[in-house]
């Protein structure tokens, strides 16, 4: 495949996004004007929540927003929303898992998308648990022959394949020092292997709260170019960050745990100047997924002596500090400070994983009189997801669970658009 020569513009710009989740990373490249070919994604709930969102912009390109606010009010299905959009995009969504199996069908399906064009970039991040420390800390045998461990080698199939001036791979801190059980560096594997796909990798470690996301997040970030010279890591532009983590959550409607609606809520207070900065709330939309877990009495016991000790003390709650009639997990010496309250005051919260899917007990609300753990609309608002983001379910019934799975293995928009816009300046 040629080279091309001079600076396109970023509609120009395209890109297959691979373990792509719902979306995180593709939402930042497309707000900075990229165009999307194929997202490939093995989980059913976050391919729809990809056709979704799809179709949002399709309409919203066409001026047909009001079609899309149809359907988040509950007056079309989701099948009369893809229509509606005419989604020849639904077609880039490949619900397949990344392996030997399924490849030259996923090979067809973005061959056919491309129509003949070249691919400029290949985005994405295999899951990350096999190299993460807290993964590895967990697993009996530090997850040593855990095929995810190797899911690099794939992507790096693709890039021999399609051949893009670029790659963008994200993934956990916990790359730099995972090794297999002979010591070598999977960070090292993944250099020469994509290095024997034709491209040269350079990387940074990022943290999310310098770039504009009210979250401390800290990733790896690798970057790869076809060949040429090196230093070519794209520029990343920090932001001064003035907002607090309050200024995500206080003009969201208070409730008390179980209350609240997948469906849309009325919004009465004004949204923070940080919302509309990040571009997560524009007013066209109505806010969706505002609904609390609901939780036991003893949970909420606790909770609220999390957010006491954080308002008076600036402390946070260590779990063998509780009285024994509310320690009811085994574990006493890992783990501590598994009930966590997201701070109000704080310029950053603390990490959002996939683990709030299972509870929320390290998600606690700062308002004590809520006495809840976050929604997961104040979850998506801490990875910086737009408010008209909505996240769906395999069988289109409204789930909870899925939302927050999604939510917490997302990419922060905010940081995916820093990081493309960046790259773009030298596309």
């Amino acid at each position: 495949m040629g080279n091309r020569l001079g600076k396109a513009k970023a509609s120009d710009i395209n890109f297959v996004d691979l373990f792509a989740g719902a979306g995180g990373l593709s939402e930042g490249f497309v707000s900075a004007g990229f165009n999307p070919i194929a997202h490939v994604e093995s989980d059913a709930a976050a391919c729809f929540s990809l056709r979704t969102r799809a179709a949002f912009h399709a309409l919203a390109s066409e001026d047909q927003s009001d079609l899309y606010i149809d359907y988040l009010n509950g007056l079309r299905t989701r099948d009369e929303l893809y229509a509606e959009a005419e989604l020849i995009s639904s077609n880039q969504v490949i619900n397949k898992e990344i392996n030997s199996k399924n490849m030259k069908g996923i090979y067809s399906r973005i061959d056919r998308l491309l129509d003949g064009r070249e691919l400029d970039l290949i985005v994405g991040g295999p899951p990350c648990q096999a190299y993460s420390v807290v993964g590895r800390a967990r697993s009996d045998n530090g997850m040593e022959g855990d095929k995810r461990n190797f899911l690099f080698e794939d992507y790096a199939k693709f890039l021999k394949r399609y051949q893009p001036r670029y790659f963008v791979f994200e993934n956990v801190v916990g790359l730099v020092s995972a090794k297999d059980k002979q010591g070598v560096s999977y960070l090292d594997k993944m250099i020469k292997k994509f290095k024997s796909a034709g491209y040269e990798t350079e990387y940074q470690i990022v943290s999310a709260d310098e770039y504009g996301v009210l979250q401390k997040r800290r990733r790896i970030i690798l970057v790869g170019r076809r060949s040429g010279e090196r230093n070519f890591f794209p520029e990343l532009k920090k932001k001064e960050q003035t907002a607090i983590v309050d200024d995500a959550l206080s003009d969201l409607p208070a409730l008390r745990a179980g209350e609240g609606c997948p469906g849309p809520i009325k919004m009465g207070k004004i949204s923070s100047q940080w919302l509309h900065d990040a571009k997560v709330r524009d007013n066209l939309y109505p806010v969706t997924w505002h609904q609390a877990r609901p939780h036991t009495k003893q949970d909420l016991d606790i909770y609220r002596r999390a957010v006491r000790k954080w308002d008076e003390k600036g402390e946070r709650l260590d779990y063998n500090t509780l009285p024994e009639k509310l320690k009811t997990h085994s574990n006493r010496k890992a783990f501590l400070d598994r009930f966590k309250v997201v701070a109000a005051n704080l310029p950053a919260s603390h990490t959002v994983v996939a683990h709030i899917s299972k509870d929320g007990h390290y998600y606690i609300h700062p308002d004590l009189e809520q006495n809840r753990s976050l929604s997961p609309r104040e979850a998506a608002r801490l990875q910086s997801f737009p408010d008209n983001f909505y996240f769906e379910s395999a069988s289109g019934k409204p789930s909870r669970t899925a939302a927050f799975k999604q939510i917490g293995n997302a990419v922060p928009v905010v940081l995916a658009r820093s990081i493309a816009e960046a790259l773009r300046e030298q596309m």
